[in-house]
């Protein structure tokens, strides 16, 4: 079935209308070491567009540690601000190989970028985006906030309560937060639920602080689930799937 033919569940199916995901630059890496594999991409695409196609209103931001990340930029001995900035540049490079994933499946996005380079990319204005998300196209936040010494889960925490979302979605390699790193710790437990002041108070490294706080402070759910398992990012979104949230 094509996904112009896609029949959308009923509306009562879905448990948030507007989200942001998140997901990291190296999630775009596949089975590689380095850049981008197409492949994954497109994965990834079309769970966004099986997720539109519920009728969910869908903003993107995806890091850059594929490309270039710039605390290890900075810990090379890189100037730290250069390094921020290279690493914006990293983000923008991943925010348009996923518009052209998400385009060649014949869906609609639109790149926004905090750092103006408008021969490659609009410029970010809320009210466009927002605009864009009300007509159906997949918005991607682009280049961080355009400030150094502030990561993408923090662009991501901004971006989410500018657009109004009603839950920031953390697509990572695990389906939810643990008490240890499952991979290395057998007997690491998930979460169902935590607050943001447990977060905050056990340092579990979901987000950064900053990024948690400002989740907090406007009432906006952070769910953390696995982005590699085939259909999750529907089923999140219909309120079922496995997964941690972090709310009151």
């Amino acid at each position: 079935m094509s996904l112009a033919e896609a029949k959308p569940e009923p509306v009562a199916a879905r448990k948030y209308k507007r989200v942001l995901l998140k997901i990291s630059g190296e999630a775009l890496m596949g089975e590689g070491q380095y850049g981008i594999d197409q492949a994954t991409c497109e994965r990834f695409a079309q769970e966004v567009l099986d997720a539109r196609n519920v009728g969910a209103e869908i903003c993107l931001v995806i890091g850059g540690g594929n490309i270039f990340r710039g605390m290890a930029g900075a810990a090379k001995g890189m100037e730290r601000a250069s390094a921020d900035y290279m690493g914006m540049l990293a983000t923008v490079m991943n925010a348009l190989a996923m518009q052209n994933a998400i385009e060649s499946l014949g869906g609609y996005a639109r790149v926004l970028s905090a750092i103006p380079m408008v021969t490659v990319c609009e410029p970010y204005i809320r009210r466009r985006a927002m605009r864009h998300m009300e007509k159906g196209r997949i918005v991607i936040f682009a280049a961080g906030t355009g400030n150094p010494f502030f990561t993408t889960d923090t662009a991501a925490a901004l971006r989410a309560a500018e657009m109004g979302c009603d839950a920031l979605l953390k697509g990572t390699q695990v389906d939810g937060v643990y008490t240890a790193d499952p991979k290395v710790d057998k007997n690491a437990t998930r979460y169902d639920k935590l607050s943001y002041h447990e977060v905050l108070a056990r340092d579990l490294k979901v987000m950064d602080a900053s990024a948690i706080a400002l989740m907090r402070d406007n009432g906006i759910p952070i769910v953390v689930f696995s982005i590699h398992k085939r259909g999750s990012l529907a089923d999140v979104l219909a309120g079922r799937g496995v997964c941690t949230t972090i709310s009151d």
